[in-house]
């Protein structure tokens, strides 16, 4: 990445946090540009996030994310991730370098309200994985990984986008 200091925000957080929602309205508010990383493997790939997952399986997906979050190279810009970006190191490594690294953090109870359709949405899931366990493993990264956390209970979009600009 280039660019003096950190002047990048990466939003992370499980699928239906609103990463890509919040980012949009954030950057709007602060001047910064717009990506999300979802967007740039399915623009790289040709195809949706759940048929890249259907057609190449679950570890190979998890390369082609890594590859497509290595190759993003931006400052001033917030930079929304895809729920399973945690899962390399090597990928948070190369974000973490330029950004300040914000977890939207929604219960377990939630979640299971915003997020319907788990398969359609084209979520990182191996055979046998429920949404409990994903949010379990990767709560855990999203802490590891994370300089500010902002809780999401009972928050409007604007509350957290006001709660993330009130954080810097």
């Amino acid at each position: 990445m280039s660019g003096k200091g950190k002047n990048n925000i990466v939003l992370i957080g499980m699928p239906a946090s609103g990463k890509s929602t919040v980012g949009v309205i954030l950057a709007k508010v602060l001047g910064m540009d717009f990506i999300d990383s979802d967007i740039v493997i399915q623009q790289r790939e040709g195809a949706r996030l759940n048929e890249l997952i259907e057609k190449y399986g679950v570890d190979d997906f998890m390369r082609r994310e890594e590859a497509a979050i290595l190759g993003i190279d931006v400052s001033n810009t917030v930079i929304a991730t895809g729920g399973s970006a945690v899962y390399s190191e090597a990928a948070m490594t190369h974000l973490a370098k330029e950004s300040r690294i914000v977890y939207l953090k929604v219960e377990l109870d939630d979640l299971k309200k915003r997020l319907s359709d788990i398969k359609g949405r084209g979520v990182v899931l191996r055979e046998g994985e429920t949404l409990e366990t994903i949010y379990e493993i990767r709560s855990r990264l999203y802490e590891k990984y994370a300089d500010i956390t902002v809780g999401e209970d009972g928050a409007s979009i604007e509350d957290t986008v006001r709660a993330v600009v009130q954080a810097f």
